[in-house]
């Protein structure tokens, strides 16, 4: 069966996205590894690294979301692009320079973090006007799939290029992808009409909460969203973790620190390309919960980790595992959660997501930060992989994911009519 096409806008929002995937892949790790390498930086100030950028940067993106909500979505994510172009390009320079500093870092992380968030939410808004209703799981496939096939190539290259050329280079290229991204998006085309909206102009403060309350009241996205803050926060508060061990305390030199998340991410090709069939034979109900149950049961094997070719061996396994059940899961929990969200509405409740996912990354961050400090990074480690497994209690049942997606709510009397946006992500 051939490839199925989406439309020439669809075709360069994808190529922006995989400019600005690919860059990030080159750059996967970066300020971690520049805190560790070039500021000899602790594990706890490695783990408050990737705990209060994200923190902050989501009291940034807070009052964002109301006002996305209501703006063309295609100058929003162009803007947010250019922000974080210009803001990570002060790491090479503030580094030719010798002026280079940790908190330099802290700041350029929550900046990104906030950025971040904006993009994401304006661009499910504009995924789901530009393409129809049943396109909407391949078109995240295809996201899902770029994602891993990014990280694949990036950090071996990534590894490299350090190594070569010093530990800011994948910074740059970072940098430039999104520059790239934004060049992709302009190239778009296309009118985008601005969304309306009811009563004043002005983002009233209720709105600030308009995203958490649809969340918390489908009982299918309720359930979906509270497992995923649980197991994504884990599995993202061990990657500072996990750089120490690797890096510091077992030695790995960066290249093979690279390649030990390089080379399992192949499996996110092959769960990508997956969820469209699986999800038409066996239903998005039961995948949902079948492989969120699965996704959890491995990150307690980073426990294990020894040196040399063994431990590099144990780390490629674990994430391989790891990533195919993510890469399966992902698609079909972003499909369900735009099909189960007003689109007057959609911005919003990604805002929130995405804020409450960056809050509980920097949580649960600086608490392994912490334990690791008190006790060691194996066991902060060991700790993180214990916990996960109780996430899969926190999966809907199924009477819970069959709720009335919006696409037939569409058609009920809807208290606010929605308006949407015909455009491109």
């Amino acid at each position: 069966m051939g490839r199925r096409s989406l439309g020439r806008q669809f075709g360069w929002l994808w190529a922006a996205y995989a400019a600005s995937a690919y860059g990030s892949g080159l750059g996967f790790g970066a300020l971690p590894l520049i805190a560790v390498l070039v500021l000899d930086a602790s594990p706890a100030q490695v783990s408050a690294l990737s705990a209060v950028g994200p923190a902050v940067g989501a009291l940034i993106a807070l009052p964002l979301g109301p006002w996305v909500e209501f703006r063309r979505k295609r100058p929003v994510m162009i803007a947010m692009d250019l922000a974080r172009f210009a803001v990570i390009m002060t790491i090479p320079v503030a580094y030719a320079f010798g002026l280079l500093s940790f908190v330099q870092l802290l700041v350029v992380s929550a900046i990104v973090a906030a950025a971040r968030i904006a993009f994401n939410a304006a661009s499910g808004a504009y995924l789901k006007a530009l393409v129809r209703p049943d396109d909407l799981l391949v078109a995240n496939a295809r996201f899902e799939s770029t994602t891993w096939s990014s990280i694949a190539v990036g950090p071996p290259l990534g590894g490299a290029g350090i190594g070569l050329l010093g530990p800011v280079t994948t910074v740059v290229a970072d940098a430039l992808s999104y520059l790239f991204s934004a060049l992709g998006i302009t190239a778009i085309g296309g009118r985008e009409e601005h969304p309306r909206r009811t009563g004043r102009q002005r983002v009233r403060a209720n709105e600030l909460l308009d995203g958490w309350r649809h969340l918390l009241t489908h009982p299918g996205l309720r359930a979906l969203y509270l497992n995923q803050l649980l197991v994504g926060g884990l599995i993202m508060a061990t990657e500072p973790l996990l750089a120490v061990l690797l890096l510091r305390q077992l030695g790995f030199p960066p290249w093979q620190y690279g390649l030990a998340f390089a080379v399992p991410c192949v499996g996110g090709l092959i769960g990508s390309r997956l969820a469209r069939g699986v999800v038409a034979r066996y239903g998005q109900h039961r995948i949902l919960r079948t492989v969120g149950t699965l996704r959890a049961i491995w990150l307690i094997g980073l426990t294990f980790v020894q040196p040399g070719v063994a431990g590099l061996a144990t780390v490629m396994a674990v994430e391989l595992a790891i990533i195919i059940s993510m890469s399966l899961y992902n698609p079909v929990l972003a499909t369900y959660r735009l099909e189960h969200t007003p689109k007057d509405r959609i911005v919003r409740t990604l805002s929130a997501w995405s804020i409450s996912s960056s809050a509980s990354i920097a949580i649960l961050g600086a608490l392994g930060g912490l334990l690791a400090s008190a006790t060691s990074v194996r066991t902060a480690i060991a700790v993180a992989g214990l916990l996960i497994l109780a996430s899969p209690l926190l999966l809907p049942r199924r009477r819970d994911l069959a709720s009335v997606p919006d696409l037939e709510l569409a058609r009920l009397p809807p208290t606010t009519a929605p308006s949407g946006s015909p455009g491109a992500r």
